[in-house]
């Protein structure tokens, strides 16, 4: 079943991000002195807003948001991006589209829109955005695109792009295949006279 759900979600990343602290050994009244700080943006700092999507194959689009996210701007990123996203994952034409419930996801229109298209929605359990596998990728790319520390928005945009790319196939498939040391055997009643399993899902 999980190789079947495209992932997806929001996130921004900062051109100084949490992740992106450096550290350096200094003698005592040196903080200031120009090998021990990092220099200053022009035109300050900021952040992108990115929306992306998954599967177990690997990853999707990764699209720069402009301007203020709704639904209208939502649908117009679903329209170009998740059946786009799947075909070149190789996955079947009734693969499952998973969001969360942000309003934009769930408004009248994106629902009415996604049944037009016939993309099949995953219903996502209420206040659960952490259960979101994508969470750990957009980790992942943060770390890996503040370690080229990039000098503008221009920069951090195009690393975004390289390092989503870039992130592995395996990678992707860990975070939603089930790991064969979360399977747990049980035998089922003796009528049955077979073995099932159950597993934790690795998420």
């Amino acid at each position: 079943m999980w190789e079947k759900v495209l992932w997806s979600d929001e996130t921004k990343v900062e051109l100084f991000g949490h992740n992106s602290k450096k550290y350096v050994w200094r003698k005592n009244n040196t903080a200031h002195h120009q090998k021990n700080t990092i220099p200053t943006v022009m035109h300050g700092g900021g952040s992108i807003m990115l929306w992306g999507c998954f599967s177990s194959a690997g990853t999707g689009a990764l699209v720069k948001i402009e301007g203020i996210m709704n639904s209208s701007k939502y649908q117009s990123i679903l329209a170009q991006n998740p059946q786009a996203s799947a075909r070149k994952l190789n996955m079947r034409r009734n693969f499952i589209f998973q969001h969360d419930n942000d309003p934009k996801h769930t408004s009248k229109s994106t629902k009415e829109w996604l049944h037009w298209k016939k993309i099949k929605v995953w219903e996502w359990p209420s206040q659960s955005p952490d259960l979101n596998p994508i969470e750990n990728l957009w980790g992942d790319l943060k770390r890996a695109v503040h370690r080229r520390c990039p000098r503008n928005l221009t920069d951090l945009e195009c690393f975004c792009e390289e390092e989503w790319a870039n992130l592995a196939k395996s990678k992707c498939a860990s975070m939603v295949l089930p790991d064969e040391s979360h399977l747990t055997w049980t035998q089922l009643p003796p009528k049955k006279n077979h073995f099932g399993h159950i597993y934790a899902s690795s998420f």
